[in-house]
């Protein structure tokens, strides 16, 4: 019998008053949280969601600041846009969707969003994914010329509140295709139809909220993760490190030798044939090395 898969949308508040967040929910079985990167939405994983989902009851958001969840104004000192604030209305939805414990992969920014979940609320997190990072701390603790240019955005974007966002004003979809098309090394994978979608999002509220994400990591992460460093702290819950073989995660730095810095216990680092977008340019190689990562907590 062909059984068709129910998707379910969702737009739920989140502890910070306000603020909602939204996503799709889909398929059945223990609970997998799906984070996406910048400048992204959950768009970005229908080239696995939807396979995952055979087997896992997959959440999918857009992060507060992205998509279409909320953006609210920045605060003086940035913490709305903080990792701690994105991986806490993350864990409000999950709660809200009655998932009190549960795995989580990010790419990007949800990665960043995915560490500081684990580090402050590991019994929250089953298992936890990687795709394409090194630690907030390791970057900017380890930034060189090249790596410098690559990241160029994370200089760029933490500027003062106005600066940044004026310069991209008005030229919305230059910005977007070209930083997800061309822009520095292993871009590419994506389809008009998604080029198009992510530059409807790309509005000015959510430029914006972009440059609090970047701000908020220089001004909030970055302390927070060196002093979680200086005493030794590491993610708890068993890790998965994925990155791709042409991303400046690769080309710069040696994921092997960072990572296991940053976590207690990783089961596996694996390498993929893609560039910085693995959702995009590699999903069978993703989607298998999540599927096992994931399942293998079925079995114990």
């Amino acid at each position: 019998m062909l059984m068709i898969m129910t998707i379910e949308s969702f737009k739920l508040p989140t502890t910070d008053l306000g603020v909602h967040i939204v996503g799709r929910k889909r398929g059945n079985g223990p609970p997998l949280l799906l984070l996406h990167g910048n400048p992204l939405t959950h768009l970005s994983w229908e080239r696995i969601a939807p396979r995952l989902a055979d087997e896992f009851t997959v959440v999918t958001t857009d992060l507060r600041g992205y998509g279409d969840s909320d953006k609210p104004q920045g605060l003086p000192d940035h913490s709305n846009y903080s990792f701690r604030r994105m991986a806490q209305d993350q864990v409000d939805v999950m709660r809200q969707l009655g998932f009190e414990h549960f795995g989580v992969a990010g790419h990007d920014r949800g990665a960043r969003t995915a560490f500081r979940m684990a580090m402050d609320h590991p019994e929250k997190v089953s298992r936890v994914a990687f795709l394409d990072i090194l630690p907030t701390h390791c970057v900017f603790q380890n930034i060189k010329a090249q790596m410098a240019m690559d990241l160029y955005h994370w200089w760029f974007m933490a500027q003062p509140d106005g600066f940044p966002e004026t310069f991209l004003s008005g030229k919305e979809q230059y910005y977007i295709s070209t930083k997800l098309l061309k822009q520095g090394p292993g871009k590419g994978g994506f389809t008009q139809r998604e080029v198009d979608e992510y530059i409807r999002v790309c509005t000015p509220e959510n430029i914006h909220a972009v440059c609090e994400d970047y701000r908020a990591a220089f001004h909030i992460d970055l302390p927070m993760d060196t002093r979680d460093f200086e005493v030794g702290r590491k993610v708890q819950p068993p890790a998965l490190v994925l990155w791709g073989a042409q991303s400046h995660t690769a080309l710069r730095h040696d994921p092997r030798e960072e990572w296991p810095k940053y976590c207690h216990h990783i089961v596996d680092m694996i390498e993929l044939p893609c560039g910085h977008y693995p959702n995009e340019q590699a999903p069978d190689e993703t989607y298998q090395a999540l599927q096992t990562f994931f399942s293998a907590q079925l079995k114990t």
